[in-house]
Parts: C-alpha cells; structure tokens; sequence
C-alpha cells in the first residue's frame, strides 16, 4: 500500500510559479513510477507528467517546456515545478503512483492517488 499526499497548491497570477509536492509512505517508493494528473471542472482527469522508476520523463506537450517533474527516492517525495502559468492550468492536481510496466500517459494505469491540491491560475 502506498498513501499518497499533496501540496503546494494555490492562487497565482498568469505567469507565475508554483510547486507541487507529493509525499509518499511505504518503504518502496523507488519501486514506483509517479505522476502528475489534473481535472478542470466539468473535464475528464488529464495525464500532466510521469517519471519512470528509472527517471525517465514524460510531459503532456500543453506543458513541454513550462513544467518540471522530480523525485527524490531518499526523501520519498515527488515534485512538480511549474512554471510560467495560465489561467487553462486552472484545476485539481493528483499525484499518482504506478507500480506496473507501462505507457504512464493514461490514469488507467495507476494504483495509487492523492487527494488533490488545487491551482488556480487568474488572469
């Protein structure tokens, strides 16, 4: 079993920063590839970013370039700097946890969630 918890969320302006965290108990986090999806109201949930296991990363291209994903195995932790944000990065951010051999873009392929932290970008 795997809890997971977020934060860092809030309100900031359109082209600010923020970043997100998310805490993970259990022994083998290391074990586990992570990931970053989000819900706007009225939306489905959306594949944001993943890190493999081994520390490979994968962005959505709505957030190539503005976003950045990282663990820290030691701390059992994982993050997510965003920045140069826009009012349509407005949602409900999950952290995820996957311990299966997979694509990681697609919330099927998860087994452990958060609770959600919420960003609002203003305009």
């Amino acid at each position: 079993q795997v809890q997971l918890v977020e934060s860092g969320g809030g309100l900031v302006q359109s082209g600010g920063s923020l970043r997100l965290s998310c805490a993970a108990s259990g022994r083998t986090f290391s074990s586990y590839a992570m990931g970053w999806f989000r819900q706007a109201p009225g939306k489905e949930r959306e594949f944001v970013t993943a890190i493999s296991r081994y520390g490979s990363k994968f962005y959505a291209d709505s957030v190539k370039g503005r976003f950045t994903i990282s663990r820290d195995n030691s701390k059992n932790m994982m993050y997510l700097q965003m920045n140069s944000l826009k009012p349509e990065d407005t949602a409900v951010y999950y952290c995820a946890a996957s311990y299966r051999t997979a694509t990681l873009l697609k919330k099927e392929e998860y087994d452990y969630w958060g609770q959600g932290t919420q960003v609002t970008v203003s305009s």
